[in-house]
């Protein structure tokens, strides 16, 4: 009587991950696959649903409405995270700005610095100049009122 095996060798083993890595390399062509779906992927995925689906029994409206809405959705929040981003920016372009010809104390590596600021570069990540040398502002830790 042939006894059960309830695990593999580690030759089934090997045998089954080279079978599932082959078969994944085949499923993506190379590619790696994304856990985010971005608008691209999403409009990629409609466009397939759309011409692959049976012409006897079509999408019907209310699920094409509904995907449709789910890609405005995603293109709002998208372009929201872009209009946060600026702001953060100009907040922080601001803030550098008005902290012109103030002390202040920033940390560089181990060193603790402290001067007067004399310019600010406007930009991304603003960058001060004290003591003839440019620091990033989010290197500063005190701004003392003069």
């Amino acid at each position: 009587m042939d006894e059960l095996r309830f695990e593999m060798s580690p030759q089934e083993r090997t045998a089954r991950a080279m079978e599932v890595d082959r078969f994944n390399k085949q499923l993506f062509n190379g590619k790696t696959p994304v856990k985010d779906m971005g608008k691209d992927e999403f409009l990629t995925l409609l466009l397939a649903q759309l011409s692959h689906q049976d012409p006897t029994a079509p999408m019907e409206d209310r699920e094409f409405i509904s995907q449709m809405a789910q890609l405005n959705t995603l293109q709002q929040m998208t372009s929201m995270a872009n209009d946060f981003n600026r702001l953060a920016e100009l907040f922080t372009n601001s803030e550098a700005a008005a902290s012109l010809g103030k002390s202040v104390e920033l940390n560089e590596g181990d060193r603790v610095i402290q001067g007067t600021i004399k310019a600010v570069s406007r930009g991304g990540k603003p960058e001060i100049l004290v003591n003839g040398t440019y620091y990033q502002w989010d290197q500063v830790t005190k701004v003392f009122e003069e």
